[in-house]
């Protein structure tokens, strides 16, 4: 008998498929709506916030400083953190500012007359929103959105073993949907020709979301760094510069992947201390020079001395030891860089590129861009948007059948696993586990249930 003709199989895997998609549908359809939206984030904020973020176009622009300072002081007990310089000609420059009450608020400044165009709470817009729930924080968690992600993988691989034409059925036949069919057989061709024609793309958004997720992530981070293919090691902190006890992550909120769990560096309050040379040759302080902090408008002219253009990401030092922290993050990855200045001596502390990370860390960083529809542009926004929409009908199709098929009151599971057919589950469970390891403990806890309500009922 063959592998796809085994009716035991057949049936095993129909009842893992129906379980993960009942519990994971809702999930899914959240994150493929969420993640929709975020596809289009510039063009959604541009259509919602043209006032704010679209100015008329300047020739010259103010020094970075004036424009911190209006922020910072358009918001009451306001302290920026952050500055996101302007994109183009016509755009304006975004300034994160602490409001004194424990929140954040965006602030967008005309880079040519320093004028304030207004703010938002980034949580209270449409993109914001979207971005929080997609990314777990609005939804229990990253536990539950990487048990989703992991779970869709199942879902893909078992769906595509449950459409596989079988007998006398055409590949031709199982592609298309009967449109002229009515009830349960429709929305069942209608689903599986979905989950067919989307799987491949799919796997690829899950499979490049999962590097950001707590479990998956963490370990991949560490597999690759222990290889010796994630971030170079050759700009690790050994020694040669301050170090500080945070991450870049943590010290800034946010950082490409492949530099959230790199040491951050820190400042030297005396300038002139031996340590505080430029790690990488680009400049060294003199060995008199006061240790006052050289100001936002020092830091960009460094930056532009070693060749960052804007639009480029500077979060200013935070406490006494803080660095200025700069990253270029293009919609092609290859361009992503990031330096670090010494906020007293303005010597650059770290200066890291694409060209610096390992091979694993450049195609991570590959996979997010093409995740968030970024690289090939439009194009790629579309194919993406097809996966969402693709997620979206899935997670509502299968319940539907679902809903057709049940007996009133009744759940309508598949048949309860016998112990031969344990046997391909259990070697099933060994290899999600090994993949995914919080899908896998929780397909072990999901068996264990299996198993115990299925003795009730046999006792009963």
């Amino acid at each position: 008998m063959g592998f796809f003709q085994n009716p035991a199989l057949y049936r095993a895997v129909w009842r893992w498929h129906f379980y993960a998609g009942l519990i994971v549908a809702p999930f899914l359809l959240i994150l493929s709506v969420t993640g929709a939206i975020y596809l289009f984030n510039d063009e959604i904020n541009d259509a919602l916030h043209a006032d704010k973020r679209i100015v008329a176009p300047h020739e010259t622009t103010l020094p970075l400083g004036r424009l911190v300072a209006a922020a910072a002081a358009s918001v009451p007990g306001g302290e920026a953190t952050r500055i996101d310089t302007w994109a183009g000609a016509d755009r304006s420059a975004q300034v994160y500012v602490k409001d004194g009450q424990g929140g954040e608020r965006r602030v967008f400044v005309d880079p040519g007359t320093g004028a304030v165009l207004g703010s938002y709470v980034y949580d209270r817009t449409l993109v914001g929103f979207a971005d929080r729930f997609h990314g777990s924080s609005l939804l229990g968690g990253h536990a539950i959105v990487e048990l989703a992600a992991c779970w869709g993988v199942v879902l893909i691989v078992t769906g595509l073993y449950l459409w596989w034409p079988r007998g006398a059925r055409r590949f031709a036949d199982a592609l298309v949907p009967k449109l002229r069919g009515t009830g349960r057989p429709f929305w069942k061709s209608l689903h599986a020709a979905i989950g067919v024609w989307t799987a491949a793309v799919l796997l690829f958004l899950i499979l490049t979301g999962l590097p950001w997720a707590n479990v998956w992530g963490t370990l991949l981070r560490a597999g690759t760094e222990a290889a010796g293919i994630g971030y170079p090691v050759s700009h690790r902190n050994h020694g040669a510069v301050p170090a500080s006890a945070e991450t870049m992550k943590q010290a800034t909120g946010e950082a490409p992947w492949t530099l959230e769990t790199a040491p951050m560096p820190a400042s030297r309050e005396q300038a002139g201390d031996e340590h505080a040379g430029h790690h990488g040759g680009h400049m060294s302080a003199p060995a008199d020079a006061a240790a006052a902090p050289i100001g936002v408008d020092r830091a960009g002219e460094i930056l532009a001395a070693a060749g960052m253009a804007h639009p480029y990401r500077l979060s200013l030092p935070k406490g006494a030891a803080g660095v200025y922290s700069a990253y270029v993050y293009p919609d092609r990855p290859q361009g992503q860089r990031t330096i670090q200045i010494d906020q007293y001596s303005g010597a650059i502390l770290n200066d890291v590129g694409f060209a610096d990370y390992g091979v694993a860390a450049k195609a991570v960083e590959l996979g997010v861009q093409l995740h968030m529809g970024n690289y090939f542009g439009r194009a790629n926004q579309f194919v993406m948007l097809l996966a969402c929409v693709g997620t979206a009908a899935l997670s509502i199709t299968g319940p539907i059948m679902w809903w057709r098929r049940r007996p009133k009151g009744q759940l309508a599971a598949p048949r309860t696993l016998e112990p031969t057919r344990l046997r391909t589950v259990a070697t099933i469970t060994l290899v999600i586990g090994i993949l995914f390891p919080l899908a896998g403990l929780s397909l072990v806890a999901a068996l264990g249930v299996d198993r115990l309500m299925a003795r009730r009922g046999a006792g009963g």
